[in-house]
């Protein structure tokens, strides 16, 4: 297989590229990145948003007129859940890939809250065999921290490494006891995975299903408050400052968390965060119609720490966005308010939802958003990725960003609809993903082998 991706606007943050271009792909590599234009006569071109026959896939070498978009490194989500094993009827490993692809993403890290959750080598071998089967997306496992997320004793973190994962959480739950996260943290640093704290203290935050404020009180829905995230986050960077080892926090939500990360990296600490897409573009009066697709953890938050937020995006305190893609069976959301699971599915909607409401509407800079997605989530993870580099591996992301759709959720490859976002008219989608030199989706169809 030979790629000519032709005449796109090259945008690499992390290696200063931004310039109208062409790349060479060759046997899932990158073979040269050129500013002129590089001619392959006799081949056929595919171009996003134009017909074509599927026949044209199978060709030995294909040029993909990329004029008037942008392309990428391949997108990178440092926080999916994927549900298999154990779930597989919110999500599998193939939908959960296909909805990767679909969303604009090459890369995928995958959540370790699985039933059995992934605390062991096995579990491990067994979710690699799977994304290697189907193969839409590069899928790399994150594991647990402790046994069966238990909180007690650390899980076989050596193994897991030597198996394939790239970091370790108890995501979905909190490692309460600091002298577990402290020796975790030690521990793991021993086999160059990074830890991820989910950072809830759930002796604050128990029985609620909101934030704590005006909106809470209005609706009568038992509160979390915020303090039962920035506590731990404070109490996590503090374990960063006694190890010295990297930590990672996922799904910021709060301002006081932000000026805590603020301070930490002011410090020189080895501190990352990630924040979410619904995070950024929701705020918690979207709760008021008791819709359980608003149901999220941590929860919605008030308009000034959505601003936060977006401020640390912008001056670097936020390194990365991840979707936190958590589908849930339409049976589940169909419940109470207060009975109902947290989690939106959010792979199929992350990218035009921050390519409208950040690049559009507020101006966000471009190459910045592109980091957030790309270079900064593997950094993050301490992983290498999110960059395009002559002989490295072909992942990319070509974006149309005067495309308009509207999200459908009927239509998502994820077998979890649970979205606020249905019916929202978005302008900007990635219209092509490239994973390891070969097309894996086109106008939001997956490619079928």
């Amino acid at each position: 297989m030979r790629l000519l991706v032709r005449r796109g606007r090259i945008l690499s943050p992390a290696d200063n590229i931004d310039f109208i271009g062409d790349i060479v792909i060759e046997d899932s590599t990158v073979k040269r990145i050129s500013r002129r234009k590089i001619e392959l006569d006799g081949a056929p071109v595919i171009t996003p948003g134009k017909p074509f026959r599927k026949a044209l896939l199978d060709a030995e070498t294909i040029v993909v007129d990329a004029t008037g978009l942008v392309v990428a490194p391949g997108f990178i989500d440092i926080h999916s859940h994927f549900r298999e094993p154990g779930q597989e009827d919110a999500e599998t490993i193939r939908t959960g890939m296909m909805a990767a692809a679909a969303g604009g993403f090459t890369t995928v890290l995958t959540m370790p809250n699985t039933d059995p959750p992934n605390d062991c080598q096995a579990v491990t071998l067994f979710i690699l065999q799977e994304a290697r089967r189907h193969g839409f997306v590069n899928v790399k496992p994150i594991g647990c921290i402790t046994d069966g997320r238990k909180g007690k004793d650390i899980a076989q973190i050596g193994e897991m490494a030597s198996a394939g994962v790239v970091a370790i959480t108890d995501d979905g739950d909190c490692v309460l006891d600091g002298t577990v996260m402290r020796r975790a943290m030690e521990y793991s640093s021993n086999f160059g995975v990074r830890v991820i704290s989910h950072s809830e203290d759930t002796t604050l935050s128990a029985g609620g299903v909101m934030h704590e404020g005006y909106v809470s009180t209005l609706l009568g829905l038992p509160p979390i408050p915020p303090q039962a995230e920035s506590v731990m986050v404070f109490r996590d960077v503090s374990l960063c400052e006694l190890t010295g080892v990297p930590l990672h926090i996922a799904h910021v939500s709060t301002k006081r968390s932000v000026q805590i990360i603020r301070a930490a990296k002011a410090q020189g600490l080895k501190v990352t965060a990630e924040v979410t897409p619904h995070h950024l573009t929701l705020t918690d009066e979207a709760v008021s119609d008791y819709d359980t697709n608003t149901k999220v953890n941590p929860p919605l938050r008030p308009l000034d720490d959505v601003e936060a937020l977006i401020d640390g995006l912008l001056d670097g305190t936020i390194d990365a966005i991840a979707t936190d893609h958590a589908p849930h069976n339409i049976t589940d959301k169909q419940r109470d308010f207060l009975e109902a699971p947290f989690g939106i599915a959010g792979l199929e909607t992350a990218v035009s939802l921050c390519l409208d409401r950040l690049y559009h509407k507020r101006g966000f800079p471009l190459g910045l958003l592109i980091e957030k997605f790309t270079v900064g989530p593997a950094r993050s993870v301490g992983f290498s990725g999110g960059r395009l580099q002559k002989g490295q591996q072909a992942d990319l992301t070509i974006l149309d960003l005067n495309k308009r759709v509207t999200v459908d959720p009927s239509k998502f490859y994820s077998k979890g609809k649970n979205t606020p976002f249905g019916g929202w008219s978005l302008l900007g989608a990635p219209v092509m993903t490239i994973t390891a030199g070969r097309i894996k989706m086109i106008d939001g169809r997956v490619v079928l082998d």
